[in-house]
């Protein structure tokens, strides 16, 4: 399914809204779009901000009314915006692909969840096994017969 979630599980998305929360969010452009368009708006109580190539961007946000997205032109400038925000004690990353495989070597801690499916997909997480290896938590969970496991993972230290 192109630039959407594969599954919604309602208890995957409360945590995503409890690890989000006060937080600022770091996304791509599609990211958002997906977002809004299932929503109709931002997310609420995180600031948002946008990675985008798009120069204009910040403009058709304006004009969309959502006067409070921010706009990066690159994950390094997205993580300097997000530093300067309430809540930068915690910088959250909510993809896509792209923009995960870019800020990778800029995180200390994932917080993923693994779905035990083939479904077919279009986008996939980066490899980060070999950096991430101290796992802080974990718990096996199932939701109308999909198992998942939430897995929080720290980078390996040397």
């Amino acid at each position: 399914m192109k630039d959407k979630l594969l599954w919604c599980i309602p208890e995957d998305l409360k945590r995503f809204r409890e690890l989000t929360r006060g937080h600022p969010v770091i996304m791509g452009r599609k990211t958002f779009e997906s977002i809004v368009g299932y929503r109709g708006k931002p997310l609420p109580d995180r600031t948002n901000i946008v990675v985008t190539r798009d120069a204009k961007y910040h403009a058709k946000l304006e004009e969309q009314g959502f006067t409070e997205v921010l706009v990066a032109g690159s994950v390094e400038e997205a993580i300097e915006i997000a530093k300067k925000q309430p809540g930068a004690d915690v910088i959250c990353v909510i993809g896509g692909a792209q923009i995960y495989e870019q800020s990778l070597p800029y995180l200390d801690k994932l917080c993923l969840t693994l779905i035990d499916d083939s479904a077919p997909a279009d986008a996939f997480f980066p490899e980060y096994e070999k950096e991430f290896t101290e796992k802080t938590f974990q718990e096996n969970r199932e939701w109308n017969g999909i198992k998942y496991t939430w897995m929080d993972l720290e980078r390996a230290t040397a």
